[in-house]
């Protein structure tokens, strides 16, 4: 029990094994080469092969490490990231399934369509973008399932382009009404007007 200015009050202990479970989305051909990066700095720095295999950690399947903020722990001990990955076309997210941490990602989590946005915003969010936008929020939403204590989302995007702007502020729009008492913080890249290479920027 603590006292301040006469009154009681009594302070419950925090539950230090409570996991606060983030999401990583990752929108579009810069959110993704970026987010690829990412996870390849957090499995440097938790000891993390690219296979999602840790020969340090002594807690499978559970514990209360930093890590199992941003991973996913399964009971044979490979940690999956807490991540969705969607861009309109296939060619940059074909780099991550092909790529060196291939076999640490949940292949669901990677999510393409077949025709880009054209660096248009216009066709991210209202046509190409509206028709793979409720298999991304389906995929969010089986991620939220798995979490006990969901903190909420880390966002990465650029807003140059048509899917990173259009597709990310649809689906912000649409998180905001499934979850809006959840954090979102987005790292946004912005283009440089002194070298574009898209016609509408």
């Amino acid at each position: 029990n603590a006292e301040y200015m006469g009154i009681q009050f009594c302070i419950r202990p925090t539950d230090k094994t409570m996991p606060r479970e983030i999401i990583s989305i990752h929108v579009g051909q810069c959110g993704v080469q970026v987010g690829n990066q990412c996870w390849e700095l957090f499995t440097l720095e938790h000891g993390i092969q690219p296979d999602g295999m840790m020969p340090g950690d002594t807690s499978v399947g559970g514990g209360d490490d930093a890590f199992n903020t941003f991973f996913a722990e399964a009971s044979s001990g490979k940690h999956v990231p807490r991540v969705v990955m969607v861009d309109l076309e296939p060619s940059v997210v074909d780099e991550v399934r092909t790529g060196a941490f291939r076999n640490m990602f949940n292949p669901s989590s990677i999510i393409n369509g077949k025709e880009d946005a054209a660096n248009n915003f216009a066709r991210g969010h209202y046509t190409v973008g509206k028709e793979q936008i409720d298999l991304v929020l389906d995929k969010i939403r089986r991620l939220c399932d798995e979490c006990s204590g969901l903190q909420g989302f880390f966002l990465t995007h650029s807003v140059g382009g048509g899917t990173g702007s259009g597709l990310a502020s649809l689906l912000l729009e649409r998180m905001s009404a499934d979850y809006p008492k959840k954090c979102r913080l987005a790292y946004t890249i912005y283009p440089s007007p002194l070298v574009s290479t898209a016609v509408v920027e």
